[in-house]
């Protein structure tokens, strides 16, 4: 097969897996989730201006986490023989994060709830791929997954309370 028979078919596969869902599938979903946050995160932090700019050093310290974390969850999902999404097409159609231009003239606030909102959003699909690993017998993915999630609560709590919100404050959780 050559490169356009080859991608061709990893597209009618994704369209499979996805109907299916398998894991891979599902972290398809987390990878554009953790692109998509780690730019609205960007987003806010040009523009926090006042007393919250104090909390720049922990947004870039999450930026360069999702950084990690993307790369590190590429890495176990080649290594099942997964195949990955690359493009931003491809983030843009998986992602269930929303963007906005609007958002850098929000208030502080606003900027880092909608943050939080996006950390509970990742742990969705986190949850959601955390059974379907186990479900296939993909050990070291499930693991990570579940760090994955518990870093994703921490930062949604740091978050919150910089902003002075309780934990669940302004959330709609599933229980």
């Amino acid at each position: 097969m050559n490169a356009k028979e080859k991608y061709q078919a990893e597209l009618r596969q994704s369209e499979q897996d996805h109907h299916t869902p398998t894991a891979g599938a599902m972290c398809g979903h987390i990878l554009a989730n953790l692109i998509i946050q780690k730019n609205k995160l960007r987003q806010a932090n040009y523009y926090l201006k006042g007393d919250s700019k104090a909390f720049s050093r922990q947004i870039e310290n999450t930026i360069a986490k999702e950084e990690e974390l993307f790369d590190h969850l590429n890495q176990l999902l080649l290594d099942e023989g997964e195949v990955i999404p690359t493009t931003t097409a491809e983030f843009v159609q998986y992602t269930m994060l929303e963007e906005s231009g609007q958002l850098k003239y929000e208030t502080p606030e606003t900027m880092l709830f909608t943050a939080v909102k996006d950390f509970n959003t990742q742990n969705l699909f986190v949850t959601r791929a955390i059974k379907l690993a186990e479900k296939e017998e993909k050990f070291a993915l499930g693991l990570f997954l579940q760090s994955l999630y518990g870093w994703l609560k921490a930062q949604s709590r740091l978050f919150q309370s910089f902003i002075g919100h309780d934990l669940k404050e302004g959330l709609l959780v599933e229980e």
